[in-house]
């Protein structure tokens, strides 16, 4: 009788764990699948707020981009009305202003990229009308040559990459036609 006593109560304390790890099994169950709820209703959540944001920088670069071209129009106009034909310092002020614009429009324009590919060789192109604006800003003197220099060898490979990589955009878009 003890020893059936004993083997009973080992048999229901064996049933009660098993009974114990199914609960505990399916406790942890609900709580992972509620876990990847609520992770991909955050995630949803936190997209449309990253997209949100998204549309309000490219909202806020667009009425930038408007005031920069504004004001280089205001200074193509100023200057020749002031000077008639306009001196070197009045030319060298008006071309980076415009190479400035056409920085913020490359940047604005990134904003609406989808690809990759576009989207890094954009900001080659990008980087390369930096290079070349930074080297209309630097003042040709000996000290800067070095800078000038390299400056002039980087932009040359970038502009290098930019044109080989149209060219072989071009060549799979038609190869991709037939």
């Amino acid at each position: 009788m003890l020893i059936f006593a004993k083997l009973l109560a080992y048999y229901e304390g064996k049933i009660l764990r098993e009974v114990k790890k199914g609960v505990v099994e399916k406790v942890f169950v609900k709580l992972n699948s509620i876990d990847k709820v609520l992770e991909s209703r955050v995630d949803i959540i936190l997209l449309r707020i990253i997209n949100m944001l998204k549309y309000v920088f490219i909202l806020i670069m667009i009425v930038y981009l408007a005031i920069c071209i504004m004001s280089l129009s205001h200074k193509i106009v100023s200057f020749t009305l002031d000077q008639g034909a306009l001196d070197f310092s009045s030319i060298k002020t008006i071309l980076t202003d415009g190479l400035f614009t056409l920085i913020v429009i490359a940047i604005v324009k990134t904003l609406f990229i989808k690809s990759g590919f576009d989207y890094a060789l954009t900001f080659l192109e990008i980087a390369f009308v930096v290079i070349i604006r930074k080297l209309i800003l630097l003042e040709s003197i000996p000290s800067e040559t070095d800078l000038l220099i390299a400056l002039g060898i980087t932009s040359s490979v970038f502009f290098i990459l930019i044109v080989y990589i149209h060219n072989m955009k071009r060549r799979w878009i038609k190869e991709d036609h037939k």
